[in-house]
């Protein structure tokens, strides 16, 4: 009876340690240095292009300005929404 529990035993611990030993992932082989992708390159720069043309139409000063605005606003939309 024992026997058979630790056959058994040994043949679990054998095929977990097969489980945890196997690879699980294979690399894909590197890249040589002369191999550069040039597209991935130039889709990231088309895609970041508008950014360095554009300037922001309004932009705040500082962070305090920009919560003074909100507040202004905020004060001018309650005042509005009461006197309805």
């Amino acid at each position: 009876m024992a026997r058979s529990s630790s056959a058994v035993l040994a043949v679990a611990v054998l095929v977990a340690v097969a489980f945890v030993t196997a690879p699980s992932f294979v690399a894909p082989p590197l890249a040589r240095a002369g191999d550069l992708d040039f597209r991935a390159a130039a889709l990231g720069a088309a895609g970041l292009a508008p950014l360095a043309v554009e300037q922001p139409a309004m932009a705040y000063d500082s962070v305090v300005a920009m919560l003074q605005s909100w507040l202004v606003g905020g004060t001018v939309l309650t005042v509005i929404f009461a006197a309805a």
